[in-house]
């Protein structure tokens, strides 16, 4: 079983980049070794875009391969230059707090944590990077990091042209000390990453390197797009959550439900665990067919996330409203305190359907909103009180607001 599992990785689409391609072959199949993926606490959830490494963490784990979860409270306080035009926004320590608990609650929806040897464990890298002054810091690895070499980084070079911060620029430094603090603590010999952090899990490579005269390796993965090419993250306002607070396992399912058909094959060998010869029989399918292959890829998708239960009832809940019945119990539902009116765009913020008035406002005027039924074009209209409401935005999402 071993010896199938960088086929099993290849065959899905896992592998985008190796550091030492046959050196990670053989590690995988013959040892079992700790691995390391790391997330930097810039929202409370992890979303659809991360799940490429971390479902591949999942594979390495079912073949017996330890999972570290590390979560970045350290670079999270400088923010990521890779793939931006502009510096991220310092967050408050309430927030970092705040967003840590949420990336575990989503780490361990994937992988399973406990005290056996393969069990995942969790890390904070503000632990160890605490304890260094600015100047112990620049004693202990500033002769590690040349300046041209992280100049010649492409994450820096697009980031040069919009005014690079000082803080931004030694990102790559505090991820490379990472993979050498996991390296001597937990002997971790691989780093899981998506393709825009290569160069930065390199340097981790080159300081063990360095420090330890031992190789270790870097593994990443291709990055997920939308229908329309766009790379899925919060920044770009198409996030797809995996806490169920952020996004419900029904629009989850949806999400998945709804994919291009030129994605299902993709979807399918990446998101679940669906064995390659049956996804390659639903991957054949054509015409209206395809959309069975569409909710066998929703329903094991979700059955991941949010387990079984929660995927039979989205499963339920799409159907019906794809038959059109709007009485489903299954349909994802919101409580709000009674009022007697309150003007649309209130509403949708209320019910948490967006996150700010302007982008409700462009949908409503877009007819992209229905009240129980009735399309709604007025971004003045006022939602008057009703014990259930039925909200509709777009054609696939439904939300019944119970008034207490």
């Amino acid at each position: 079983m071993q010896n199938n599992l960088f086929t099993e990785l290849e065959k899905r689409g896992f592998i985008n980049q190796c550091s030492n391609m046959e050196a990670v072959k053989q590690l995988l199949n013959n040892e079992k070794i700790a691995v390391y993926l790391g997330s930097d606490p810039t929202a409370d959830s992890l979303h659809v875009g991360h799940l490429v490494p971390v479902m591949m963490m999942r594979w390495l784990q079912k073949y017996g391969h330890k999972p570290i979860a590390l979560v970045g409270g350290a670079t999270g306080r400088i923010g990521d230059p890779s793939g931006r035009d502009s510096g991220r926004p310092i967050m408050t320590e309430d927030t970092l707090a705040k967003n840590i608990t949420g990336l575990k609650k989503s780490f361990s929806k994937f992988f399973r944590f406990g005290t056996n040897p393969s069990d995942a464990i969790m890390v904070d890298n503000y632990d160890w990077m605490k304890e260094y002054s600015h100047l112990d810091f620049l004693s202990k690895y500033g002769m590690d990091f040349t300046v041209p070499h992280m100049l010649s980084m492409e994450s820096v070079k697009k980031r040069l042209e919009n005014g690079m911060s000082f803080l931004e620029f030694n990102y790559m430094t505090f991820q490379a000390v990472d993979f050498l603090t996991l390296y001597k603590e937990h002997n971790c010999m691989l780093q899981l990453c998506g393709a825009d952090q290569w160069g930065n899990a390199i340097m981790g490579v080159e300081l063990v390197r360095k420090k330890c005269g031992k190789e270790v390796f870097v593994l990443s993965t291709s990055l997920i797009t939308d229908s329309n090419g766009n790379k899925i993250g919060k920044s770009a306002g198409n996030a797809v959550w995996v806490n169920e607070d952020k996004t419900t396992p029904y629009e989850y399912y949806q999400y998945f439900r709804n994919i291009s058909d030129d994605l299902v094959d993709k979807f399918l060998k990446i998101f679940t665990e669906i064995p390659l010869e049956e996804i390659e029989q639903l991957s054949s399918l054509q015409g209206s067919e395809i959309n069975e292959a569409k909710k066998r890829l929703a329903f094991a998708a979700t059955e991941i996330a949010h387990g079984t239960e929660a995927a039979k009832l989205a499963e339920e809940a799409s159907n019906a409203l794809f038959a059109g019945g709007l009485d489903s119990s299954n349909i994802p539902s919101v409580e709000i305190d009674k009022f007697d009116s309150m003007p649309i765009l209130d509403f949708l913020i209320n019910i948490k359907l967006f996150d700010s008035k302007s982008e409700a406002r462009r949908m409503v005027e877009q007819g992209g909103i229905q009240i129980d039924g009735q399309k709604i074009i007025d971004k003045n209209f006022v939602v008057n009180y009703a014990e259930n409401i039925m909200v509709q935005r777009g054609k696939k999402i439904f939300l019944k607001v119970i008034v207490k």
